[in-house]
């Protein structure tokens, strides 16, 4: 049972590796992956192979964090003794319920996981290895149309943004900078590289490597460009980001940072994470009258959808201030 133990911690984390955590080898995790599962579960070349098809479909970091949500799967059928190409459909509606009523997870993240469940099977249909999905007929669990994650206001973030830049540690203010003022995702401002600084047309750009390894030129607000500067200072090469030990910045790492800013600024929030800064970047711009479209390509949602989970998570909250003002 300790192999199990063990295994289901391992699950929770997302394997990272290479510049700013993009996952490399990830053949050699499947290695890892088929010793953790020979607990009670044969991890056999039929489906090392199933799970490796379905992750080459996917790149940089998708790629890694769907490898993270099949492992949690993979483990469940392991503890179980379920030989995960033997499941049935009533397998994947148990799954659903062990995660929302035994490990309580949002409705957001198990209809992630188990989204990757369904993909992991369709993939195997597609390649003749099942017959049919068991996936197929599940009913996904509803997702609320709002975003659960609420941003700073905007007075707080001014307190964040002077905290920062009052701060003795230079990076703090390019973290919440790119983070609240360019709406980069926790990875891509953690791999940005001073390398990955120029210019376009005139303007400074950053060079940023996003979702699936998609390559943008992101321009530089002058205050964004002040902040990088200041974090990089005389340095030539290397990370933007630097923790307190002068290596790259990681995203628990950033998490610290600005849970100290926050308490520095007198910011009173239940829990303090990067995605909160991104989230103000969004709704500030809807909040000074942006049209939906151009928000959405401001912050790169591939989805329109994404982006008006934002707008309505922003809406109920005015209503629910509103609410208690009145």
């Amino acid at each position: 049972m300790d192999d199990a133990r063990s295994y289901r911690v391992e699950c929770q984390m997302p394997r990272a590796s290479g510049r700013g955590g993009r996952n490399v080898g990830f053949m050699e995790n499947l290695t890892t992956l088929g010793s953790a599962l020979s607990y009670p579960v044969l991890f056999t070349d039929r489906l090392r192979l199933a799970v490796a098809a379905y992750l080459a479909r996917f790149k940089g970091s998708s790629r890694e964090h769907t490898e993270s949500d099949l492992r949690c799967y993979l483990s469940w059928c392991a503890e179980r003794g379920l030989d995960p190409l033997a499941a049935q459909r009533p397998h994947l509606e148990l799954y659903i319920r062990w995660m929302q009523e035994i490990r309580r997870f949002k409705p957001s993240t198990v209809s992630r996981r188990f989204s990757v469940a369904a993909g992991f099977y369709r993939t195997c249909v597609l390649d003749g290895v099942l017959e049919h999905s068991p996936a197929e007929h599940v009913r996904r669990p509803p997702v609320p149309a709002e975003s659960p994650t609420l941003g700073f206001t905007h007075l707080q973030f001014e307190a964040l943004l002077t905290a920062a830049r009052d701060s003795a540690t230079p990076c703090d203010f390019a973290l919440v900078a790119m983070l609240g003022l360019l709406g980069l995702r926790i990875f891509e401002a953690t791999s940005a590289d001073i390398a990955d600084l120029g210019e376009e047309h005139g303007h400074r750009v950053l060079r940023v490597c996003g979702k699936g390894i998609k390559i943008v030129l992101v321009p530089l607000p002058p205050a964004v460009s002040r902040a990088i500067d200041r974090a990089v200072a005389s340095r030539a090469r290397g990370p933007i980001l630097l923790n307190i030990r002068g290596t790259r910045m990681d995203r628990h790492a950033a998490t610290r940072r600005l849970h100290r800013l926050a308490e520095a600024a007198g910011i009173q929030v239940a829990r303090v994470h990067p995605h909160m800064l991104r989230h103000t970047y969004v709704t500030t711009m809807l909040d000074a009258g942006a049209d939906l479209r151009d928000v959405q390509i401001a912050a790169r949602h591939a989805d329109p959808r994404t982006t008006m989970r934002y707008d309505n998570s922003r809406e109920l909250h005015q209503t629910g201030e509103n609410l208690q003002v009145s």
